[in-house]
């Protein structure tokens, strides 16, 4: 059982239930962290902003996106995240055979290569920060990214650092309903 009280939909007001109804709407649920959030009306509608800035990159694909959640998510042992985003990537033509194959290695995603340098990158930077070089941002420049696609990529990945450790700390549910 949950350590706080989150606001259920039928409860929701303002922002919150803004939120939840695009939820219901686009994802069919209501995401676990975002009822997390809904505690703090603030916090929600800064991670709704969040979700439309990244929802309209000009550059980062929201298959990318997934990708990128999807193994931050494994990452940082983050379950709920982890199972929403594979059901995601199962959308978007994957199978368990080339989840696991980029599991272990993020260059063998079926994304293009330019991608598949981005979510190389933003992995890596995750597990080993002090490793990137002046050689690996060269590298995604080579691929057509600039500088601030490198720091919204990466953002997207360490940004569930706050909502892994929140969803242990207040004991939310982990199970994923979607899919």
């Amino acid at each position: 059982m949950a350590l706080i009280t989150t606001v259920a939909p039928e409860n929701a007001e303002g922002i919150v239930r803004e939120g939840y109804e695009m939820f219901l709407k686009n994802v069919g649920a209501i995401p676990q962290p975002m009822q997390l959030l809904s505690v703090s009306p603030a916090l929600f509608e800064l991670q709704l902003k969040r979700i439309r800035y990244f929802g309209k990159h000009p550059k980062l694909s929201f298959a990318l996106l997934a990708h990128i959640r999807y193994l931050a998510a494994c990452t940082l042992d983050y379950a709920y995240c982890k199972d929403f985003n594979r059901h995601l990537l199962k959308k978007l033509g994957n199978n368990d055979d080339t989840i696991h194959a980029m599991e272990n290695d993020p260059g063998k995603s079926m994304l293009e290569a330019h991608e598949s340098a981005m979510l190389v990158f933003v992995i890596r930077s995750m597990k080993k920060p002090g490793s990137i070089t002046a050689a690996d941002i060269a590298k995604l420049k080579e691929h057509g990214w600039n500088e601030r696609d490198m720091v919204d990529a990466l953002a997207q990945g360490v940004s569930m650092i706050d909502h892994a450790i929140m969803m242990q700390v207040f004991q939310i549910d982990q199970n994923c309903l979607v899919g």
